[in-house]
């Protein structure tokens, strides 16, 4: 073999070896390459750029980036590990904190609406309630007020028995009504006890407080379950977020992101498989969120369409007073007949020297409820609530989707380029699978090691947290307060 056939032979060889082994070949023709590079990126993360070597070194040294031609010392390889964990968690609390700032605005605006709406009633029924009804109402001021201060309770997350609220409200109400309207009677607590047991039978209010019961409830409970599933979701968001890497994944992430630096291919970004591995595996625990996260928003869209029934909530709790005007003005309708049945029952009354003068003053002004006040229009509830279920649905897949957030174009390679991005190695194309989501698909996950028998416990405290507010919002649609569906304690039902 002459000189010339000797020397392609030997390059072909050398040529060979570089495609298998591509980590110590290269630039071999042309010997390292100048670090310049890698020096502008060290200096703009803040790092003196004193230690970064003129030209490539031998990368023997290197614990996490290939081991061929490197710009990066030991310092500089784990100076980079640090910063690309850091900015990972940033980019992930970035992430989750649009997400949560969604969900808290929206706690804010219906919590306000509802409020409003609810502080509302209260003042149409302070305004007009004096002209309707005298002192029916300037002696009872407190009673209306502390039934306000319950409803305001219990959406604020009270322990408070809606039900059992309302019941002692309209039995008050009535134990105080028959006394004004029978002054002339001296009445014992004993005979109002007495009366308040045949009020079960002769329904003195109508059926205005059955109906105002159930209608309340089902309205407050659904109400304060959509507004505390916001606020959940924010809160999940916000302790998931904060989850720091682990070891494992803070090695996958250097090694995506500044190995290729080190190795002098500073234009060339992640393949999209390959990135798509690298976030699969460090986000596998917040993927296990998925399924109970995506329960809770169907519920919550779920909760959201009783607003918008027939009845709907903003119309039941912004028409608080003018139900209980209705309760009031029959029952001084039919207080005669009222009176003759519970005199029947609980025998007559003594008669004091006081009279009834005072009659008229207490029904002066008294007019149609219908004609008296003004029930919500409901188009801003309707507004509201096409807004919120457009944002839920946005959202509903956050968990599996943010690994393909995160692996956009600006920083992975595009399809087009599959055969020139980093990975993990060197400039060529990426060839594993990329694996599913979740824990337990991260078994065989060639980027992070994962060990798919210890769950992170924080996230798996969060997705209990999901699985009781869905429940609770599962019930709320039905009506139901889970927290007092095996209350004992009744009080006596006025209807």
């Amino acid at each position: 073999m002459d000189l010339s056939g000797l020397s392609w032979f030997l390059l072909g060889s050398m040529m060979w070896f570089c495609f298998w082994v591509p980590t110590h070949c290269n630039n071999v023709p042309n010997g390292p390459k100048s670090c310049s590079e890698l020096r502008q990126l060290y200096t703009t993360k803040g790092f003196s750029p004193s230690g970064v070597p003129p030209k490539e070194i031998s990368g023997e040294h290197l614990r996490i980036c290939p081991q061929g031609y490197t710009c990066c010392t030991s310092e500089i390889e784990e100076n980079l590990a640090n910063k690309s964990r850091s900015e990972f968690e940033g980019m992930v609390k970035e992430a989750g904190r649009s997400v949560q700032l969604t969900l808290v605005s929206q706690h804010k605006v219906f919590d306000a609406f509802f409020q409003e709406v609810l502080n509302k009633s209260e003042k149409s029924l302070q305004e007009n309630f004096p002209a309707m009804y005298g002192e029916l109402y300037s002696q009872n001021v407190k009673l209306f007020k502390d039934i306000y201060g319950e409803l305001r309770r219990y959406h604020r997350g009270s322990n408070i028995n809606l039900e059992e609220a309302l019941n002692e409200f309209w039995a008050r109400l009535l134990e105080r009504l028959f006394k004004q309207l029978n002054p002339q009677h001296q009445i014992t607590d004993e005979y109002l006890d007495c009366m308040l047991k045949h009020a079960e039978q002769h329904h003195p209010f109508g059926e205005v407080p059955r109906e105002l019961k159930l209608r309340a409830t089902r309205a407050f409970i659904a109400v304060r379950s959509f507004v505390q599933g916001l606020s959940l979701g924010g809160d999940v968001i916000r302790k998931v977020s904060q989850v720091p890497l682990s070891p494992e994944c803070t090695r996958a992430i250097m090694k995506l992101v500044y190995c290729p630096h080190c190795r002098g291919l500073s234009s060339v970004k992640p393949c999209s498989n390959y990135c798509h591995n690298v976030m699969k595996g460090c986000l596998a625990n917040q993927a296990d969120l998925d399924a109970e996260w995506k329960n809770l928003v169907e519920s919550m869209l779920q909760v959201a369409d009783r607003f918008e029934a027939p009845a709907s909530v903003e119309m039941v709790i912004g028409t608080v007073h003018i139900k209980i005007s209705e309760a009031i003005t029959i029952l001084e309708e039919n207080k005669d007949h009222f009176t003759s049945k519970v005199f029947q029952g609980c025998g007559n009354l003594k008669v004091t020297a006081k009279g009834s003068g005072n009659d008229d003053k207490k029904k002066r002004g008294k007019q149609h409820n219908e004609e008296k006040f003004a029930s919500p229009s409901g188009l801003q509830l309707e507004k509201l609530v096409s807004d919120v279920k457009v944002k839920l649905r946005d959202i509903k897949d956050y968990w599996v989707a943010l690994p393909n957030a995160l692996c956009n174009e600006k920083i992975a390679a595009t399809p087009s380029n599959e055969d020139k991005c980093w990975n993990g190695m060197t400039k060529s194309r990426y060839l594993p699978e990329v694996m599913g989501d979740g824990l337990a698909n991260q078994i065989n996950n060639p980027e992070v090691e994962v060990d798919i028998t210890k769950p992170d416990s924080l996230i798996r405290q969060q997705i209990l947290q999901l699985k009781i507010m869905t429940n609770r919002l599962k019930n709320a649609y039905n009506g139901n307060d889970v927290d007092f569906q095996d209350a004992s304690c009744r009080v006596t039902t006025i209807t």
